[in-house]
């Protein structure tokens, strides 16, 4: 029998789940075992779950061998060998600097990582993805930012919000009512952008949509610094150009905030040249020029700002994959094991060398 264990989130601000109480239920029909962490601040509360055997919080560290670990985002940075299966956003795969140490530790427990971000069909696109709400919440978190920095001050700390009409509310309010913002949205026709467009244009702003065909000569792009907003809503690769140079912050601009959605600063392909560092929801922008005010907002877990809308979304178009879990040398759950198994034969290379 396969056993699936829903581990706790374990890091600050994440009320996130993967798995809702009727896609327990269907892995439980399907013949899965499945065993659930208790987490007290799960946007779904443990009294919705049936029919699964309940765990403490962090105690998938001493599960059985064969158990898959099934989580969101990274795992506590303790160094100790990994042993079992784990399906999660491992983060570890261009070049971040905690990715190689991740990959250290599956190589030395003998354990493997099926990460989220690469279950892909056979048309590459990712069977499941938080990406809307990502871009939904992260332009609210820009706008927001973009309101404080019309006084000089820096976005006040985030919370999470118990619907998307309540955050709608909430931007609004920091608005005031004013002029709202001139918004470019880069990857507007993907998941991202779709989510980033929808917020933006519920809140009456002026969007500028770009996609492939905008940015397929490869830059420079000064149209960005003509407007009051950028998002950047692209997964970054290799052929990715640079969207805002280090020499951006001290350019003539209009430009006052970024939204790095994509959020990947430690990556060698970060299409934005002028901060190299993620904030958090204590501190959602880094001022990163003065005169004039450049804030740059980079929250690599933004669809938890909405966690229940969020989770419910994500959970649907992953349990089919779920569901296939049975045979992990077939499908989406293939393809993501000989990436990890590339990426590892690279780090021993690595480390050979």
């Amino acid at each position: 029998m396969t056993h699936i264990w829903i581990r706790a989130e374990e890091r600050p601000n994440e009320q996130r789940v993967g798995v809702t109480p009727d896609g327990v239920a269907e892995l439980l029909r399907a013949g899965f075992q499945v065993t659930l962490e208790e987490d007290p601040t799960r946007a779904i509360p443990l009294a919705d779950y049936n029919g699964c055997s309940l765990a403490a919080t962090g105690s998938w560290r001493n599960a059985p061998k064969d158990a898959i670990i099934f989580g969101l985002k990274e795992l506590p940075d303790d160094d100790s060998p990994l042993v079992h299966r784990h399906i999660m956003f491992g983060h570890a795969y261009k070049g971040q600097p905690n990715g190689a140490r991740l990959l250290a530790r599956f190589k030395r427990g003998g354990g493997r990582l099926y990460d989220l971000e690469y279950l892909t069909d056979d048309t590459g696109r990712r069977v499941a993805a938080f990406g809307y709400w990502a871009g939904y919440a992260g332009a609210a978190v820009a706008l927001k930012c973009w309101a404080a920095a019309r006084s000089g001050g820096l976005c006040a700390p985030l919370q999470t919000f118990s619907s998307a009409a309540a955050l709608q509310h909430h931007i609004a309010a920091d608005l005031g009512g004013d002029t709202c913002p001139k918004v470019i949205i880069i990857g507007a026709l993907g998941r991202v952008g779709s989510g980033a467009r929808d917020f933006c244009r519920a809140m009456g702003a002026e969007v500028t949509g770009w996609d492939m065909a905008q940015t397929a000569q490869g830059g420079p792009f000064p149209e960005i610094l003509t407007h009051d907003i950028f998002l950047n809503c692209i997964l970054a690769s290799a052929s990715t150009p640079v969207f805002v140079p280090a020499s951006a912050s001290s350019a003539p601009r209009v430009l006052r905030v970024i939204g790095d959605i994509a959020c990947d600063p430690g990556s060698a392909f970060s299409p934005i040249k002028v901060y190299d560092r993620t904030t958090s929801w204590e501190h959602p922008a880094l001022r990163v020029h003065e005169h004039p005010i450049l804030d740059v907002t980079a929250i690599d877990n933004l669809p938890s700002l909405l966690p229940r809308e969020s989770s419910e979304d994500f959970a649907a178009q992953l349990l089919p994959s779920l569901l296939g879990l049975h045979d992990m040398a077939q499908g989406v759950w293939a393809k993501a094991g000989a990436h990890f198994d590339n990426h590892l034969s690279i780090l021993g290379k690595d480390s050979a060398s």
